[in-house]
């Protein structure tokens, strides 16, 4: 399912979730990655992205050291990151949550206007559905390297597409004049 942007809650300004299982893998790698490449897109002034986990067991940790190490071979900065863990608060302050995978997106109680997974943005994910099932970024956590570079290819470019999107929903307008454009 192709992505589309919810308008924003608040006119000219856009916040996304990254969404995994410990917030120590997926989903800091795609919060990562799209800060990054908003700020490369002179947009991070309006773009707030961040990420967390469904579960608890990993709140106030690092990243895990082998998407650390992924991500800083590939150029990015990822020393900033400290998991923590979703609630339903999220669901009010974010303009968009995006899951990893499946599991993820049913613990954010499934598909809705502001909950996709990242990979309904990816180019290639058509190609990559199995069997009818949702495109997923694969948990690389019981893996080697190359699931970790395999993860960083695929948010790479899923984030790509939404930045993309991102100055069309952001020059629309305030429809009821209320600041909410949802």
């Amino acid at each position: 399912m192709p992505l589309t942007l919810p308008p924003p809650r608040r006119p000219g300004r856009y916040r996304i979730g990254m969404v995994c299982l410990g917030n120590i893998c997926r989903s800091p790698v795609a919060d990562v990655v799209l800060t990054a490449l908003v700020a490369d897109a002179g947009l991070a002034e309006r773009v707030e992205v961040a990420s967390c986990g469904t579960g608890p067991w990993h709140v106030g940790e690092p990243m895990d050291p082998r998407s650390a190490a992924t991500l800083a071979a590939a150029g990015y900065d990822p020393s900033r990151h400290l998991a923590q863990q979703y609630d339903a608060d999220w669901s009010e302050r974010y303009d968009l949550l995006l899951a990893m995978d499946a599991q993820n997106l049913a613990d954010l109680g499934g598909r809705g206007p502001r909950v996709a997974l990242l990979r309904d943005a990816d180019p290639v994910a058509a190609v990559a559905a199995v069997g009818g099932r949702d495109p997923e970024v694969p948990d690389p956590y019981y893996g080697g390297p190359t699931g970790f570079e395999e993860v960083l290819a695929m948010v790479e470019r899923s984030c790509a597409a939404v930045v993309d999107l991102l100055p069309g929903v952001l020059a629309a307008p305030d429809v009821d004049g209320s600041g909410d454009a949802s």
